[in-house]
């Protein structure tokens, strides 16, 4: 099927003036390259003092690139991510050479780095440096004017980079200088190769800061750019043929980065093999091994690490509860959109400023140790696998940060993919996998990385229902000889019933409910869990009628309450029964609608139904029964609840 291209014409108002700006920049070119003399080009080129100062160009701009990658990669990297007083200031001050006049930096220069200069006068009496005049000087006039380039470029690469990939790195034991190195660089390695180009064109442009701080001494400080300014004096036709050479090595640069000045991270990355590869769901895969206890962690040579972690927490700041769970205890943690289940997984981690945690797993107080120390395994929703790694080397990279030899390494991380069952894809790269894949791998890196903790957030939201469930049983099997605690965020109540010896429920930072699924079920003490439960949840407050909702209308209740008491009335949608007109019998409470939405769930429907007389209601029927009563969008229908249908939790 071809696709139709729609051609957009532009109003003449903008497309004139921005034709003009295209001649106003291409004429130059096309004069160096219509006064060329291309039969003398090679002889331009190829005469001695052309050739000492192309040399002497090359030289200079390589120091200047490899002076802007020592400093300047590290300057990026506090601009990008380190808030502190007076970064304005810095970013200011690092794009100041791009806008200041050449010769005004020559100046600066020379008044700061010269013999009279403020910093000249210790360099030449303590190291014998003398940079006006020497080569060396070019090398700092080019580096001055060309850093701004690489730190710019790879600024906004590193803002392009989500820091989850680096905190999950720190999780898994790097410290933060291997986190740098094997992870944040090689992210934004297209920023760096862009910054690091355009850096080395800039160097080997250079003129007006050179001229002025290191002077014009041919084999010395006359780059090619200051010999196109004295061969105009003498040889205009030499001078147009070095420009042309100048003017094809900045093209050519150019045409190399093809625009791609900031280098996003994953730029360039092909993804034409992960949908084929992601339509794999189907394949037969591997059964997962089943973990004991003491098959499940490994120390550094290979033997056996039995230990147990109970958990102890106390979080304070925006997050206040205490926390406490034995070796083995799986806790689902849910709550509301800003309830503080992500900040609770980020002051465990000690990442966040929002809230503190003191942590205690087993005999250690791990308080005051940096992320990367505690033990604390953490698997964000999207999975964090470093996409420049493949499966087994990212399963096995907390490994190889806690110096377990590469080969042991790599032999316990195949182990932990074959457990979970994509042993098959070790080789393959993360944009290779599919949603569920990609899970299961970057949940095999957190365990074999032998967290005493591990951090589940959300993991299995993005999957669709049938690998979602394949993936929940192959975490619930591996979860069982897990010999830590395992927190898992979730809003599935499938995950929080079938995967949790506890749910936690958390509403403004602190603790509304800890108790087993069994009985958040049957009595959840929060609005917001019991609709995630599929129920329908009405606060009220008692009265001697029954309880007094607080959206509005009286509900009929089986058991009185002190009058005054607050309390959730949890209805079931199956207890709604649903007619056309007003019901007559044993029902106390009946309410008139209007049905607002009809769902279809497995064999049944939901059917929900607005009143003005009662909260909105959600009632389960089946489809037969919704064909006999006509029950469509806007239908007026009659919803009733038995008292003895209600479920009274007190508050």
């Amino acid at each position: 099927m071809s696709r139709i291209r729609t051609r957009v014409r532009p109003p003449a108002a903008l497309a004139l003036p921005a034709l003009l700006a295209v001649a106003f920049l291409l004429l130059p070119l096309v004069g160096i390259l219509t006064r060329t003399q291309w039969g003398e080009l090679g002889t331009h080129l190829g005469s001695p003092g052309v050739e000492e100062a192309l040399k002497l160009s090359l030289l200079v701009s390589f120091w200047a690139l490899g002076l802007s990658l020592l400093l300047g990669v590290p300057l990026a990297w506090l601009l990008a991510r380190v808030d502190f007083k007076g970064k304005a200031f810095v970013r200011s001050l690092v794009l100041l050479p791009m806008v200041l006049p050449p010769t005004v930096g020559g100046v600066a220069l020379l008044l700061g780095f010269g013999r009279r200069g403020l910093l000249g006068p210790w360099l030449e009496g303590t190291f014998g440096i003398t940079l006006p005049f020497h080569t060396s000087g070019a090398v700092v006039a080019a580096t001055f004017v060309a850093m701004p380039f690489l730190v710019i470029s790879l600024e906004g690469a590193l803002g392009g980079l989500k820091r989850s990939y680096e905190e999950t790195a720190a999780s898994l034991g790097a410290t933060p200088v291997r986190v740098f190195f094997t992870v944040t660089l090689p992210m934004v390695a297209p920023g760096l190769i862009a910054g690091a180009a355009l850096t080395w064109a800039r160097a080997l442009g250079e003129f007006g800061a050179t001229i002025t701080f290191a002077g014009n001494l041919p084999g010395t400080t006359q780059t090619l750019p200051l010999q196109v300014y004295l061969l105009l004096q003498d040889s205009p036709e030499a001078a147009t043929s070095v420009s042309l050479l100048l003017l094809a090595i900045a093209m050519g640069v150019l045409i190399a980065l093809r625009g791609r000045w900031t280098g996003t991270p994953g730029a360039g990355t092909s993804t034409k093999g992960a949908t084929t590869i992601a339509g794999e769901v189907t394949e037969p895969l591997p059964a997962p091994v089943p973990v004991t206890p003491a098959t499940a962690h490994r120390d550094g040579d290979g033997g056996p690490d039995e230990g147990r972690w109970p958990l102890h927490a106390e979080v304070t700041g925006f997050n206040r509860l205490t926390l406490d769970a034995g070796p083995g205890t799986t806790i689902a943690v849910v709550g509301e959109n800003g309830a503080g289940k992500t900040t609770l997984l980020r002051a465990l981690l000690g990442l966040t400023p929002r809230a503190h945690a003191t942590l205690r797993l087993g005999d250690t107080d791990v308080t005051d140790l940096p992320p990367h120390r505690r033990q604390v395994a953490w698997v964000p929703q999207d999975g964090a696998l470093f996409p420049h790694l493949s499966a087994l080397a990212n399963t096995a990279y907390g490994l190889r940060a806690r110096r377990v030899p590469r080969a042991a390494a790599r032999a316990q991380a195949q182990e932990w993919l074959d457990r979970l069952g994509v042993g098959h894809l070790a080789r393959r790269k993360p944009a290779q996998l599919s949603g569920g894949q990609a899970q299961r791998v970057a949940l095999a890196r957190a365990l074999a990385a032998r967290p005493r903790l591990l951090l589940l957030d959300e993991p299995l939201a993005a999957l669709d229902q049938t690998t979602r469930a394949r993936v929940r049983h192959t975490l619930r099997t591996h979860l069982a000889g897990f010999g830590g605690v395992c927190l898992i965020v979730t809003h599935d109540p499938v995950e929080a019933v079938s995967l949790a010896d506890r749910v936690l429920v958390l509403a403004d930072g602190q603790t509304l409910q800890d108790a087993p699924p069994a009985e958040v079920t049957r009595h959840p003490r929060s609005p917001w869990v019991a609709r995630m439960l599929g129920r329908n949840a009405w606060p009220g407050t008692a009265t001697a009628e029954g309880l007094k909702l607080a959206g509005g209308g009286r509900l009929v209740v089986p058991e009185a309450l002190p009058e005054g008491s607050e309390a959730l009335a949890i209805i079931a949608p199956e207890a709604v029964s649903v007619h056309r007109t007003r019901p007559d019998g044993s029902p106390r409470n009946v309410w008139p609608g209007t049905v607002r939405e009809v769902t279809a769930v497995g064999s049944r429907l939901r059917v929900l139904v607005a009143s003005a007389e009662a909260p909105d209601l959600v009632a389960e029927i089946t489809p037969e029964a919704a064909a006999e009563l006509g029950v469509v969008d806007g239908a007026e229908v009659w919803t009733s609840v038995k008292a003895t249908e209600v479920t009274l939790v007190r508050l």
